[in-house]
């Protein structure tokens, strides 16, 4: 088993070689501190709209280290924090955020055909099993809350049905909506930034940012002014000079299995390609690929003290286990079967688990994460809306439907110190483990405790 080297996308499509560093102080109309989704559609869009900017993407590794190219290939309509945008703002602004991601999907799966990126999409949608009554219970609240956020095309499955579509092991029902797709992110990134060069924006790699000032992005080989600078630095965020505790570093983590035979496939089904996920509090996520094997993943050491980031991805080998555990009880006929690559990576939590997109004009920086997971699509529409919030303050252009969106502006306060974020992530996912092994028990039906109280230290809710 191959274990780290960023990640299993990276050495199934090959890393890329690496772009020339920034070699001197330099000046642009647009800085973007990032070369992950959101700094390339960014740079994409911006350029788009406005062929003259002069733009310039700084990036400390290479694009698509982070999460960009670490992360599940979920291509889906999830956007963190939609409930509370729903109790800020009202109804009817929470499902304006949920149509412009329904709408995300297609729009990634569109630049991607226009611009020439093969990154193996296959929109099969997103399928979420319950593999217990607490989980039945919970998917059928969800099914009707997404009805009622305009998911008029989601559709409820029993036993039965969920089986014609893929045989995991007790699943007792399902929800599916088709606002989803499976993908290669690794081809996705390395694709849309050779599309971002070719517009002849500017990309500089192995060039890491140590501080965003107004103005400026501070590099060890210079420093690049511009009117606007655009922070897209998502899990990778606390890294930067004082940001230690504006977005946590979430760390999660991955397997892929060898490829599996055509007779193991007619075991388990999974003909309509979804990516799959659960409706267990410390949840799983997993995809068929291209060629053939299983991708899962879930959390394994959920956060390091202080907010640091690995470097390789490598995996502990209890991560692992847990991780084809889970494997094994969703499909019982893989037991025998070899796990090829595992791997990690962290993502952006905000502290009150909203993705947010912010232009200040006053100064000229700007900003857009904090995905909690679901950044595939999200990182394209928040790139959309910075690039509309970038427009209007400018005066190229005026107020649009994206830069309405409860998600502009939104202000979230700062993690607690050391040790008490450290301790509250911990304590917050060994009690969500907790609940899901008590439920897999007990059987019982009714809401976890546990589960509610771990929400409200997280402050989910």
């Amino acid at each position: 088993m191959v274990n780290g080297g960023i990640s299993f996308w990276f050495a199934d499509d090959g890393l890329p070689v690496v772009r020339e560093p920034l070699t001197g102080d330099a000046s642009a109309d647009v800085v973007i501190v990032g070369g992950g989704y959101t700094g390339l559609w960014t740079a994409y869009y911006l350029k788009k709209a406005a062929p003259s900017l002069r733009i310039t993407v700084l990036e400390q590794k290479f694009c698509g280290y982070g999460a960009s190219g670490r992360n599940g290939g979920w291509l889906y309509n999830g956007v963190a924090g939609r409930d509370r945008y729903a109790k800020l703002h009202g109804h009817e602004a929470a499902v304006r955020l949920q149509r412009a991601m329904n709408d995300t999907v297609d729009e990634v799966i569109r630049v991607a055909a226009e611009e020439g990126i093969e990154a193996d999409i296959h929109k099969g949608g997103v399928l979420e099993v319950a593999r217990t009554p607490a989980q039945l219970a919970r998917l059928r609240a969800f099914h009707e809350h997404e009805l009622a956020f305009g998911e008029k095309d989601r559709e409820l499955y029993g036993a039965r049905e969920t089986a014609e579509r893929i045989r995991v092991a007790d699943a007792v029902a399902a929800t599916w909506t088709p606002h989803g797709a499976r993908l290669n992110p690794a081809k996705l990134v390395k694709g849309l930034a050779a599309a971002v060069e070719a517009l002849g924006v500017t990309i500089h790699e192995a060039t890491p940012v140590t501080e965003i000032r107004p103005k400026q992005a501070v590099t060890p080989y210079g420093t690049v002014r511009a009117p606007y600078v655009l922070r897209c630095t998502e899990g990778f965020t606390a890294s930067l000079k004082g940001q230690r505790r504006t977005w946590l570093p979430m760390n999660s983590s991955m397997i892929a299995t060898e490829p599996l035979s055509d007779a193991q496939w007619e075991a388990i089904g999974w003909a309509g390609r979804e990516t799959l996920g659960d409706m267990a509090h410390a949840y799983m996520y997993a995809q068929r690929t291209a060629d053939g094997r299983i991708a899962l993943g879930g959390r394994g050491v959920p956060y390091r003290f202080g907010s640091r980031t690995d470097n390789d991805g490598r995996t502990q080998r209890e991560t692992v286990v847990a991780l084809r555990d889970i494997l094994v009880a969703f499909f019982p006929a893989l037991a025998g079967v070899r796990i090829a690559h595992a791997w990690s990576g962290v993502l952006g939590v905000p502290r009150d688990w909203c993705a947010t997109v912010t232009l200040e004009g006053s100064t000229g920086l700007g900003w857009a994460g904090g995905y909690v997971g679901s950044g595939v699509a999200t990182a394209n529409l928040a790139a959309r809306t910075l690039t509309d919030l970038v427009r209007l303050d400018s005066g190229e252009a005026g107020p649009t439907e994206l830069t309405a969106l409860p998600w502009a502006g939104h202000k979230v306060r700062k993690w607690e110190p050391e040790p008490l974020r450290w301790l509250g992530v911990q304590g917050m996912y060994a009690t969500y483990r907790t609940a899901d092994r008590r439920e897999q028990l007990t059987h019982d039906a009714r809401p976890s405790r546990l589960a509610r109280i771990a929400d409200r230290v997280a402050g989910r809710h």
